[in-house]
């Protein structure tokens, strides 16, 4: 088994991903393809619904944990796809199809780097693969689910699209719905508490609003009306209009946070759908971050959401692919990316493991 080999083999899954429909839970048909890899190279794995993994072969309980974690997963295709989403074929470099670049390049470029480590022994971590459902919609049956029956996990890697660049802070999320109330009437009468034109206030309120604290890694908070909806009717002023606040969290704020700040001042009543996906980062001492470094890779903050929210544990996003590129039409991957993905993550965890 050589690097060169896992990287052909590693491309080979990939494209049989791509073939095999996988939408947020329903990846029971991709699970049996990555159990096939496991099989073929004789590694014990363990599955929970559509989550598998797999431990070292030479794991030792005083060791710390390393999780390597990406899904297998995919969004549904949109509408501006010209090319068969499920047509996984390589052209001038590129392989394309659905869940190429998310995550599916990530996903298979951390099997094979498992796989090259999997019968080391006097590794300085443990470690455990994680090919996880649901990711794309944040599910309860994914990575999240599976924590409470893995050992306690030190520090993670990611897989997600980053250029194999060092993402080491990934905002958080909190998604408000928020409601503003007024009088019903008929619209041919006067009506001093319209809920729409209320609504306008609201609307500037939210838009001129600033969280006081900036990350140096992330940036400020930000914080966006993305939905807004009311009335059913030309001729009925409605009781209430009600909208949806997305709110990306810097590493300077917890989410809790977030609702008392927003629930103290905002000029509406707010309900938040959940408060548990987190800000997450690593410390830029943290050995997997200083061994990316002397590869030559940067750091980032991210501001996209992904399976690191659900982690307790230093965790850092990394892997091939640009994020540009993630639930795009005639999603696509480099080839190249791939095999540069396998190297790099065996180079990287090569400085820390042994």
């Amino acid at each position: 088994m050589t690097i060169e080999s896992l990287k052909e083999e590693a491309i080979s899954l990939l494209k049989s991903l791509i073939r095999t429909q996988s939408f947020s839970s329903e990846e029971d048909k991709t699970a049996l393809l990555i159990i096939e890899w496991f099989k073929r190279y004789q590694i014990p794995y363990k599955r929970q619904g559509n989550n598998i993994w797999a431990f070292n072969e030479d794991f030792q309980s005083d060791k710390p944990l390393m999780l390597l974690n990406s899904h297998h997963d995919t969004v549904k295709p949109n509408s501006a796809y010209t090319k068969d989403p499920f047509d996984a074929h390589i052209e001038d470099g590129k392989l394309y199809g659905l869940g190429s670049n998310d995550a599916g390049g990530c996903l298979v470029s951390l099997i094979a780097t498992f796989t090259y480590f999997f019968k080391k022994t006097n590794l300085k971590y443990n470690l455990v693969l994680v090919a996880s459902a649901e990711e794309e919609s944040s599910g309860p049956n994914g990575l999240k689910s599976l924590l409470k029956d893995l050992p306690h996990i030190d520090v993670a890697i990611v897989g997600e699209p980053t250029l194999m660049n060092l993402a080491v802070a990934e905002k958080g999320l909190v998604v408000f719905d928020a409601i503003v109330k007024g009088t019903p009437s008929h619209a041919a009468h006067p009506n001093d508490d319209n809920a729409i034109y209320k609504t306008i206030d609201v609307l500037q309120w939210f838009k001129d609003y600033k969280f006081e604290k900036v990350s140096d890694v992330l940036g400020p908070v930000k914080l966006t009306v993305t939905q807004i909806e009311a009335g059913n009717q030309h001729n009925v002023v409605p009781a209430d209009v009600r909208m949806v606040i997305d709110v990306r969290v810097n590493d300077k704020y917890s989410n809790q946070e977030i609702y008392d700040i927003l629930k103290s001042e905002a000029p509406c009543e707010l309900t938040p759908r959940s408060l548990q996906l987190n800000s997450s980062a690593i410390p830029e001492d943290h050995p997997l971050v200083q061994a990316g470094l002397a590869l030559g890779r940067t750091t980032y903050g991210s501001p996209t959401l992904s399976d690191q929210a659900n982690l307790y544990c230093p965790s850092l996003k990394l892997g091939p692919g640009d994020s540009t590129r993630s639930h795009s039409a005639d999603e696509f991957i480099y080839v190249a990316e791939i095999q540069q993905g396998v190297e790099l993550y065996i180079q990287l965890l090569t400085k820390v493991l042994l």
